[in-house]
């Protein structure tokens, strides 16, 4: 077994690796960006090296500076995790020539398998059933129309390199065809570095189920059983869960061979998953999946898997990597119970999914109150909890949206979505948005109860499931208020219950929800009890209802009145790169004038001064990364 390792990753991945090592008794190296400094995984592992400034570009994807890293530090192998360099086949070159150990399957094979092209063509030698389509070189447009006619509309156009839902495009009729492929070809030029494009026959209503595998080096290859991933928006999975609803035995045996032959036939080593789409409009059976493509890496659902199967994905590509076989035979692996992921993500769905950064001023996933890899068991119900961060921590604008996997395992499906959505209504997180309303609405849909749901019905539903249902401001400041205004003092004249002569007594108090003063009477009744409140100050709350998350202050009036006349600082709405500063001290500025530019999200912020006055001091540089409520610019008093 290895007895150190580094981690080319960072958030949960990069928690969920350091915790299998730990129990394994393996020395981890995380390392991090400037963005990560105080990172969770940073703290988690035994030691961590600085790789560069907070772009990907200048640090996780920097193979350079994480084989510099891993050799100053004495590593043995190198885990990627996922997404970054994890299938990158020049990576993996690089790093078995540094003489180290590469965590995952042959360059060679991330090679055939990352082409979608070659890796059909392979499927289809292996036996393995593959959709309508064309798949050849000639890449002119009259050759692609007429192998478009041959296949039939509705079409897809993919990117052969593609990868992360980039370069598809879908055609319905001929006269779309020319405009869509040169967009698509276009986007994967930008994307991959290859604009080369093949044609699929489009599945309407497809389900996404895949296959996990496992190779090694001694020829052998297993599958432990499939997952169901259809619950999807713009081709990103959003649930996924294991087995797949309704998967006939006679089925799942056809499609789990079909996985192993294909892993045999590239000779797979490690952690694979082998994607297939199904035609969702009819019963699963031999004939309804078709191969759709190879991830060469952990899947970021691997958890339900584990969960099923009760095997550690992590520790079994530790000692595949170390040269060992496969920990179990085929017929030993175990099937049981039902498990359910949801992916927690720093986006606002009611605001087209915008992803989001900032202080976790507030981050409570629900009860048991679990970390990365930790479960416990409740009742025959097993809870688990992915993630990178804790409360307080900073979540940064240059990386994926999600901050954590909640995952839950039952007897059976019912009652592991019942489970699911009863931690997701306890959850609260403040200070950044975030998608655990919009969880909680899918898995409650009778739909996806229903397990009749498919990639496109999220899109379908958008409404419904994106926006939160309507009064949750009011009723977050009306849970406040019958906090605040409980009934206090024992004297009949002191006591604070609102009392009225010839009226119904009534209390009330102004608060402020987001950017609305909300006139707040407390209820009479009890506070409801799956309704939770949490105190971030003397004045602000975080409410949550429904997974939704509400911030509830009580109004400071004084902070108010200088906001209308106008204040004296200018601070960072967000985190971000301040790119232009346009003042310095001793400058007299005009209210409304722009005085600094910053980069969040991958867009441009201007600042404008709060009112005329002349700079007292800036208090930062340009090129500088600040975090949300930073000082830019102060103002002399007025």
């Amino acid at each position: 077994m290895l007895k150190s390792l580094l981690i080319a990753n960072r958030g949960e991945i990069a928690c969920r690796i350091v915790e299998t090592c730990k129990r394994l008794g393996i020395r981890t190296i995380a390392v991090y960006s400037d963005a990560d400094t105080y990172a969770r995984h940073v703290k988690a592992a035994d030691e961590a090296i600085h790789i560069g400034a907070a772009p990907a570009a200048e640090s996780y994807l920097d193979a350079d500076r994480i084989i510099e890293a891993a050799k100053s530090a004495r590593a043995e192998a190198i885990h990627p995790g996922y997404g970054f360099l994890s299938e990158n086949a020049e990576f993996a070159d690089a790093v078995t020539k540094a003489g180290l150990i590469w965590v995952g399957p042959k360059a060679e094979t991330i090679r055939e398998m990352g082409l979608k092209d070659e890796a059909k063509r392979i499927a289809e030698e292996a036996g393995v059933p593959v959709l309508p389509g064309y798949r050849g070189e000639a890449q002119d447009a009259a050759t692609l129309e007429a192998e478009a006619e041959k296949i039939g509309y509705p079409i897809l156009i993919k990117a052969v390199a593609g990868g992360g839902g980039r370069g598809i495009r879908l055609v319905t009729k001929k006269a779309d065809l020319a405009g869509e492929l040169e967009s698509a070809v276009r986007e994967a030029k930008s994307a991959f570095g290859d604009g080369r494009v093949m044609l699929e026959k489009l599945v309407e209503q497809p389900r996404h189920i895949e296959v996990q595998v496992f190779g090694d080096s001694h020829s052998e290859a297993v599958h432990l059983y499939e997952r169901d991933c259809s619950l999807q928006r713009r081709r990103q999975k959003v649930v996924e869960e294991a087995p797949a609803p309704g998967m006939p035995d006679d089925v799942r045996e056809a499609m789990t061979d079909a996985a192993v032959k294909l892993a045999k036939a590239v000779g797979y080593e490690g952690a694979g998953t082998v994607e297939f789409i199904v035609d969702g409009a009819r019963p699963l059976a031999k004939d309804t999946f078709w191969f759709l493509e190879m991830n060469t890496r952990l899947q970021v659902e691997h958890p339900v898997t584990e969960l099923v199967t009760g095997t550690d994905l992590v520790e079994w590509q530790l000692l595949v990597a170390s040269g060992e076989k496969i920990p179990l035979k085929q017929e030993d692996i175990p099937l049981s119970g039902h498990a359910i992921e949801a992916r927690i993500c720093a986006e606002d769905p009611a605001d087209g999914f915008r992803p989001g950064a900032g202080r976790l001023a507030a981050f409570d996933l629900g009860e048991p109150d679990l970390f990365a890899g930790e479960t416990c068991e409740d009742d025959g119900l097993h809870y688990r909890l992915d993630t990178g961060f804790e409360t307080g921590d900073t979540v940064p604008a240059t990386y994926d949206s999600m901050i954590a996997k909640m995952i839950i395992k039952s007897w059976d499906r019912s009652s592991a979505i019942e489970a699911l959505s009863e931690q997701l209504e306890q959850s609260i997180v403040a200070g950044i948005p975030c998608n655990i309303g919009f969880l909680k609405r899918c898995v409650d849909h009778d739909v996806f109860r229903a397990g009749t749901h498919h990639v496109n019905w999220i899109a379908e539903e958008i409404d419904a499931l994106a926006i939160p249902p309507e009064g949750g401001a009011e009723a977050a400041a009306s849970f406040i208020a019958g906090i605040l205004l409980q009934p206090i003092g024992s004297d009949p004249w002191d006591i604070t219950d609102g009392w009225r002569m010839n009226a119904a007594p009534r209390r009330s108090i102004r608060l402020l929800v987001g950017e609305d003063i909300i006139e707040a009477a407390a209820d009479s009744g009890e506070l409801p009890d799956d309704w939770q409140a949490i105190g971030l100050s003397d004045s602000r709350f975080a409410v949550g209802i429904g997974g939704e998350t509400w911030l509830v202050e009580v109004p400071d009036y004084e902070a108010e009145a200088e906001a209308i006349a106008g204040g004296d600082r200018v601070a960072a709405p967000m985190p971000g790169k301040l790119i232009d500063l346009r003042v310095k001290a001793g400058d007299a500025v005009t209210k409304d004038q722009t005085v600094a530019v910053m980069e969040a999200m991958k867009m441009e912020h201007s600042l404008k001064a709060p009112r005329d006055g002349v700079v007292k001091a800036t208090g930062a540089d340009v090129g500088e990364q600040v975090g949300e409520g930073a000082m830019l610019i102060e103002l002399e008093e007025a």
